[in-house]
């Protein structure tokens, strides 16, 4: 995975990338300084980052306002001060939601009006629950394509080199697309022509084995990269990896769990 890769206009250094991960520290709905800092220290010359998902309207939080897009500019002004390549993961959440977090209280929208049952949240207690939705009515389509291309202008505003869709995980654009996962990369791969980015559950050994099979041109990394801000230079170097702690996944604070992870320099 250390080998280069092209995408798009930008050249990266290595294969490996930082996914696109919810840490819940945007308070407000605004990116916070503290991110600075954060992607920051995931940055390497020439690798790739991908910006947590970034809601596309007012129903999550996002890049869909002036205060986002600004708020933006100083954390991709961070990255690229590094080398690094910075895309941002723009996505509707669809019915995952509930009524308190859309615009005046309404249902969530959907392919259909079928609802997701209570989900236990991260820290094993909590009971997230989601409102039934609306569908979403054909003439309303064209307005959700808009707010996505109306995120990626902003998000080139903000200075992002890029953009990627989140098409999974059960939101919209999965919604519609049936919430069903393939566990074979290979149908995927052969029927997608452009750059192909492999994530979850990947070590250093296997997202080696399926950028050498063609199975993948990207392999992204979420729990391992951020316990280990350095990924690539561990991998390179075949070093000891930091364990992640999953409690501090989704809490608020700034520091903890977000950037204290050590460095390698700090264990040789």
């Amino acid at each position: 995975m250390d080998e280069p890769y092209a995408i798009l206009f930008c050249w990266l250094g290595s294969r490996i990338v930082l996914a696109p991960l919810t840490r819940q520290r945007s308070y407000g709905n605004v990116p916070q300084p503290h991110a600075i800092l954060y992607y920051s220290q995931r940055t390497t010359k020439g690798g790739l980052l991908i910006a947590e998902a970034t809601g596309v309207s007012d129903t999550a939080q996002g890049i869909w306002t002036k205060e986002q897009v600004e708020a933006w500019k100083p954390i991709v002004d961070a990255v690229h001060a590094k080398g690094g390549i910075f895309f941002l993961q723009i996505w509707h959440v669809g019915r995952v939601s509930n009524s308190g977090f859309q615009p005046n209280g309404q249902a969530p929208i959907s392919s259909s009006d079928k609802p997701l049952t209570p989900q236990r949240r991260a820290n094993g207690i909590d009971v997230a629950q989601f409102t039934p939705p609306r569908r979403l009515r054909t003439d309303e389509i064209p307005q959700i394509v808009n707010d996505f291309r109306i995120a990626a202008k902003n998000a080139m505003e903000a200075g992002f080199d890029g953009v990627e869709i989140h098409g999974a995980h059960g939101y919209l654009i999965d919604q519609f697309l049936k919430d069903q996962v393939n566990d074979s990369l290979l149908p995927m791969r052969q029927a997608f022509k452009g750059t192909f980015v492999a994530a979850g559950g990947f070590g250093r050994e296997d997202g080696n084995k399926a950028v050498e099979e063609d199975r993948a041109d990207l392999v992204a990394y979420g729990r391992l990269f951020l316990a280990n801000p350095d990924l690539p230079r561990r991998f390179e170097l075949n070093a000891p990896l930091n364990k992640y702690n999953r409690d501090t996944f989704y809490i608020s604070d700034p520091v903890i769990g977000y950037t204290d992870y050590p460095f390698l320099d700090s264990h040789h």
